[in-house]
This record gives C-alpha cells, structure tokens and sequence, in this order.
C-alpha cells in the first residue's frame, strides 16, 4: 500500500504531512507520560519485526495479486497507539529514505494510511474493547481467543479503510485515468483478503507474546507467575524471529505486485487483467515537488528496492532485511531515548 508519489497533488500531499505530523506531535506528548521501562526494548524488537514483515509479499491465490502486512495492529497490542504509531513513522521512513519504497511527497499520506487506522482505530475501537469484554467467558483460554478476534478483525477493517483513503487521496488529486468506483472496486476486496492473511499473522505473533510475557500486551490481566520466559527471552526470540524473516525468509517474497500496484495496473504477463490499463512508466500527477522529492531519495536510498544497486542477487535482499531492520530498532531507541519515553518518573 506504498503510494508512489505520481498519485498526489501536493496540495493533498500537504495535507496528508500535516495530518500526520499533528498525530505524531500529540503522540509525543502522551509518550512523554509514559512510565513503562520494559516498552523501550519491545519497541525496537517490535519496530524491526515489522520491518521484516512488510518485506514479505504474500500471494492472494487466484488474483495474480500479493499483499504484506501494515502491522498498525500489532505495534498498538504490545506498546499502545502512540507508540505503536511513531514505531510506524520510523519503519515507513526508513523504507523510503533508504530502500526508495514508497515515495517521499507520498511519506505523510503512507504513514495515515498505514498506520493512523492501525493503531489508533484498532486500538481504539477494536482491540481495547474486545479485550476488555468478558467475551469468551473468563480465563487464559478466554483471552486468547479475544487476542485472535481482535487481531483479525483489526487488521481486516484498518485495511479496509486504509484502502479506501488511497482511492479518496489520489481521486482528490484529480488523476482522472482512475475512475472513483472502478478503483474502490479492485482496492476493497484484494485487501479484505490481506487483511484477513495479516490479521492471522499478527494474532500468531500476538498469542506468543501472550504465553510468553502476558503483561506486554496491552489490556490483558496478566497474573503474577503465568510468565513462561522472561523478558529478555522473549525479546530475543522477537528479534531472532525479525532477523530470519527479514534476512532469509524474505527471499521467498512473492514477485506479483501488491493489491496497490495490482488495482492500478494489473499483471498482465501472469496471464491476469490489465486493471487500470495504466502506463507504469508515465501515469499520475507530474510536478516540481514531485521531481524534487525523487531526487532527494536517488541520493539517500543505499539499497534501492531492497537490492543492491545493478544487481539481481538475492545477497541484496538479504543484506537489506538485516540492515533495514537493524536500522529501525536503533532509530526507535535514540528516539526513545531523546524523547525521554519510557522512563520510571520520580515523584517529588
């Protein structure tokens, strides 16, 4: 769901960045209350995992379509939506800076759409009042089938709404080789099916956590002794898990595009629809700004498309999961770190 810059105006790109940078300006404020200590490793190991995840494309069966997981749902569970949505500006930021995915006009519109109904609708409306409930009755078992309602239903309505704001964004941007209908169309349903996929994913991950170090999930009744390992093994396990995916199981990506791409343009050498019809090469909004932020990512973007530059080696890809991962988890701690989150606050 990473907009390329071609389907913004920069007026609607503006809005989007202002949108976004408000939500991160009161999400820094909260934080700044904060005092839960063990959130700052399970923020970076969290950050990273997400990272690896979204390198992963998985194929929807019989669409020539493939999605990745946002994981807005995921980071909310485990460190609350203010967090969980400034670990999302990192991860997006980093993918666009370093690895040219997504554009940079297209950053304040990416980090709304993907994270913005993530975090705060699913945390909001979804995973804290499912959690909350007495559904299910009482007990271990209980909770962990609230943590699966949640995390499906979560991930399928966030999508879907996250869907439809890139259809609203680029129909506000006037590019009218994108009839509105035809395009919600093709855009709900492909993500319904990966947001279902994703919401599988996170409930597993999720669930993990849960018979791990139940206190780490937010608004679940974690009872003194029902901690499997500690915080330091899970948090390791967490990271090893980033690691693999994001360096080994990565290179098992599949290769059609994504419910984005595949809406706008089909996949046509699969043998499936052309969708849009659209010209990949020449298609959207052209402007100054545009030009401008493009520039700016061919100088900043080390491993463009997670490869190395005029290569088709899979070491690249590799490379790229480790080191983009890495780079997330460190980014999240300095920023942790400055912003003084997560620390025991002294009473005077």
């Amino acid at each position: 769901m990473h907009m390329a810059d071609a389907l913004l105006a920069p007026a609607v790109a503006a809005t989007m960045y202002a949108a976004s940078g408000v939500t991160a300006g009161i999400s820094v404020h909260k934080l700044r209350k904060d005092d839960e200590p063990q959130k700052l490793p399970t923020m970076a190991v969290a950050a990273a995992l997400v990272f690896a995840g979204q390198m992963i494309n998985y194929t929807i069966p019989g669409t020539g379509s493939s999605g990745h997981m946002c994981g807005g749902m995921l980071l909310s569970a485990l460190l609350g939506p203010q967090a969980g949505f400034l670990s999302m500006i990192v991860i997006l930021a980093i993918q666009c800076l370093f690895f040219a995915d997504g554009g940079l006009l297209a950053l304040g519109a990416n980090v709304w759409n993907m994270a913005f109904y993530g975090c705060f609708v699913g945390y909001y409306l979804i995973w804290r009042p499912i959690m909350r409930s007495g559904l299910f009755g009482s007990g271990k078992g209980a909770q962990r089938a609230r943590i699966i309602l949640a995390s499906i239903l979560g991930c399928v309505i966030t999508l879907q709404l996250g869907a439809l704001s890139v259809v609203l964004e680029t129909s506000l941007s006037g590019i009218t080789e994108l009839p509105f209908g035809a395009f919600v169309a093709l855009m709900q349903p492909i993500h319904l099916a990966i947001g279902l996929i994703e919401g599988l994913i996170t409930s597993a991950v999720l669930v993990f956590v849960f018979e791990s170090r139940p206190e780490l999930l937010r608004d679940v009744n974690a009872r003194p002794g029902e901690a499997k390992r500690s915080l330091k093994a899970t948090i390791a396990i967490l990271a090893v898990v980033a690691l693999v995916v994001g360096g080994g199981l990565s290179l098992l990506a599949s290769s059609n595009p994504d419910g984005l791409e595949w809406a706008l343009f089909g996949n046509a050498e699969a043998g499936y629809a052309e969708n849009m019809a659209l010209d990949e090469d020449d298609f959207g909004v052209q402007s100054d700004a545009a030009d401008k932020a493009a520039a700016i990512q061919e100088h900043t973007s080390l491993l463009p498309d997670y490869a190395f530059t005029n290569s088709d080696s899979a070491a690249g890809t590799t490379v790229s999961g480790i080191v983009g991962a890495a780079m997330v988890a460190a980014v999240a701690l300095l920023i942790c770190l400055a912003g003084g989150f997560f620390r025991k606050k002294h009473s005077k």
